[in-house]
Order: C-alpha cells, then structure tokens, then sequence
C-alpha cells in the first residue's frame, strides 16, 4: 500500500517540473537558428545611361505600385512542387518588399530620366506632375523548377490631365538562376526591377 504525499511534496514536485520545463523551452529557443536579413540593394546592378533629352520634358509621378498578396510576408520564398511556394527557414526580408519595390523602383526610374523628373505622392509645393503612372506586380518570383526567375507586370502611364488615352505596356523577364544561395535570390530580385524600370524609361520617353 502506497503511502500518499504530504501536500508541501506535491507542491516541490508541481514546482520542480515547471522549472524543467522551463528549461527545456529555453533551450528550445536557444538552438533555433539565427534569422539573416536581406535586403534589396539601392545601387542599381548595371552602369546608368545618362538621362536623355527626352526625358527631360516632363514630370512624372509614380502613385502606385501594387505586388500580389503572397509577397506580403517577411520570408524569402522558394518554389515547392508545380504551384507551392515555401518560406527558406531563417531568411527574411528586412524590409517588407511592398515598401521596398516601389522606393527602389521610383529611385530608379529618378536615375535613368533625372533625379527631378521621378517623383512619389506628396509632390513637393508647386510642384506638377504631368504624367502619372501606375505598376502592377503580376509575377515576382523564382520558377517552379527552380531554374529562373520570373518578373511579369503591367504598367501604364497617363496624361495628368486626363485629356490623352493612357499608355498601357506589359513587361516580362525570365533569368536563369545560377543556384539557389539567398543572396542568388535577392540579386535576382534586384536585376529584375531594374530592368522594369529601363523598360518603362525607355518606352515611355521615346519620341
């Protein structure tokens, strides 16, 4: 016959396991591995073409760029299967790249027409603009078989008026991958948006 514990034992007991467990989480947290952050660099990844004279001509303001909802997330993601995607343990975006894309893309668009000529909302006290345009994010992402990357968007400029049909133009680039390294994926980010904005510069300011 089992002889009952006084209750101070019960409570040293209740007590003790709590610290192991205790314990046990804290030394769950202390092996998880460390986070690494990315970002997208500012510096454009080619030589920049000196402004042309077209693009000197007028203002333009830059008021919207819209990224599907799966890219609003902290996580670099990498494809799994024909449609998953998955989120690399321990790689994230140090600044969410719904705020990134379009300061980076706006900057860069500043460097290829003329840091006065590219500008975002709230444009500065008498200021102008006249052409607004708009982008759309479409596809931002590395293949499904893991080989390229994929930008696809659609983009249009308007008369700030509204007085001319906007110019309506669809862009898409597909870059071959040399390996799946983080920083591999977050240069592949960075060509890309550069060469959306030399898409949009180029086209637009033809004569």
């Amino acid at each position: 016959m089992s002889t009952p514990c006084p209750p101070q034992s019960k409570a040293r007991l209740a007590l003790g396991g709590a610290i192991v467990s205790l314990l046990l989480a804290l030394a769950a947290c202390g092996s998880s591995p460390p986070v690494a952050l990315y970002r997208l660099p500012s510096a454009p990844p080619g030589a920049v073409p000196a402004p042309g004279v077209a693009a000197a001509a007028d203002v333009w303001l830059l008021s919207s760029v819209r990224l599907p909802e799966y890219l609003d997330r902290d996580a670099l993601l990498w494809p799994s299967g024909a449609t998953g995607l998955r989120a690399l343990p321990g790689q994230r975006w140090a600044e969410p790249l719904r705020d990134a894309v379009p300061r980076v893309l706006r900057a860069d668009l500043a460097r290829l027409r003329g840091t006065d000529k590219v500008w975002a909302a709230p444009l500065p006290t008498g200021l102008r603009a006249q052409r607004v345009l708009r982008v759309e994010v479409l596809t931002f992402e590395v293949s499904a078989d893991g080989q390229q990357f994929d930008l696809a968007a659609r983009w249009w400029l308007a008369d700030g008026d509204g007085h001319t049909p906007a110019l309506v133009r669809q862009f898409e680039l597909r870059r071959p991958l040399k390996d799946a390294a983080p920083d591999t994926l977050v240069t592949a980010h960075r060509e890309a948006l550069w060469a959306l904005a030399q898409d949009i510069a180029r086209t637009a300011d033809q004569p």
